[in-house]
């Protein structure tokens, strides 16, 4: 099996909404991580980002699969 980029990655790149729920999930699990350190300034029950970051991955998921016209083009409604 050979990888390949899609032939419109950088629009999948800009406009897709699983990329950026991704990204959201990343700054969510950093966020987890840098709580310890931040317990004093930001009052944040343990987990929550955690918890945030889980919905913003399972709502990648869902929008991967979602047919999205900035980045399908309107052919892909078949």
């Amino acid at each position: 099996m050979r990888f390949a980029l899609v032939w419109n990655w950088r629009q999948i790149l800009r406009y897709a909404w699983s990329i950026r729920l991704l990204l959201l999930a990343g700054l969510l699990s950093g966020a987890e991580v840098a709580l310890p350190l931040l317990q004093s300034v930001l009052p944040v029950p343990a987990g929550v980002f955690a918890a945030l970051s889980f919905f913003a991955t399972a709502g990648a998921f869902v929008a991967r699969l979602v047919a999205q016209e900035t980045v399908s083009g309107a052919g892909a409604q078949q």
